[in-house]
């Protein structure tokens, strides 16, 4: 199916790794034009040297989003550089686990910035251009604000905000045919889930305790399953689907736990 993104510019935030870099790789298949942020200008140029070496095109930004000023710049240097903005997905960010017994009031607030905010700030700041081109914008979003995990209320908090502004955003924007969808993860293998396995001295069996708990196929969803599903929901074909929180998470969060 073609897409019709070909030479699209949409910014991907926290596009250089993990469910990001999946995107942005689709995206760059899909003949668009990926514009990669992160607060890594390393890992940003090889995810974008990646891009490159697959026949594809992309840009990148450095940028520190919990600063409301580099989510601004993050959206006037891929307007310097393309003049236009066809697409936002807000996707960077991470399970810093923020407890309530043991968190406190800084910690729960750095880590609403660092999940949140920034989601808010960079739509903001892509809204004129957004409304130019109709683009859409696709929050990434995480099963733990529906489920809850224990042990991490910043990242749940951060998580029910971006449901809510998902659909939120899905209300105001109707009359600048903008739309605005979230998808939502849940086990998820990337490298920051892999980083967080290390930890324990056990890591293949809570690996594996963790795949018996997904219902379909009993395997985690891959970055790229993540991203086709982002991709489609970007593109013209999904021109009615506004306001939706798409699970892609083997069952995960609705199917029966007798099931498993």
């Amino acid at each position: 199916m073609n897409l019709n993104l070909k030479e699209k510019v949409i910014i991907v935030t926290g596009g250089a790794r993990g469910i990001g870099e999946g995107i942005t790789r689709q995206l760059a298949l899909e003949g668009a034009f990926p514009v990669i942020i992160g607060n890594n200008a390393e890992h940003n140029a090889l995810a974008l040297e990646k891009i490159m070496a697959a026949g594809g095109f992309g840009f990148t930004v450095e940028a520190d989003l919990t600063k409301p000023e580099d989510c601004k710049k993050a959206v006037e240097a891929t307007l310097d550089k393309f003049g236009v903005i066809h697409g936002l997905v807000n996707n960077a960010g991470f399970n810093d686990s923020v407890s309530l017994e043991n968190g406190s009031y800084e910690a729960f607030i750095r880590s609403y910035h660092l999940n949140t905010v920034h989601y808010y700030l960079m739509a903001h700041y892509a809204l004129p251009a957004l409304k130019q081109t109709k683009g859409p914008i696709l929050n990434i979003s995480s099963k733990v604000a529906e489920t809850g995990q224990g042990d991490t209320s910043g990242y749940a908090a951060a998580n029910g905000a971006r449901n809510a502004l998902t659909r939120e955003w899905a209300s105001e924007l109707l009359k600048y045919k903008i739309r605005v969808n979230a998808v939502i993860v849940a086990e998820c293998f990337t490298p920051m889930y892999d980083a967080w396995l290390n930890k324990f001295p056990n890591k293949e069996e809570v690996f594996e305790g963790i795949n018996r708990r997904i219902p379909f196929e009993k395997r985690m969803t891959t970055p790229e399953e993540i991203a086709n599903m982002a991709v489609f929901l970007l593109s013209n074909r999904a021109s009615h689907i506004t306001g939706q929180l798409i699970h892609v998470d083997g069952g995960y969060v609705h199917l029966d736990r007798a099931l498993l």
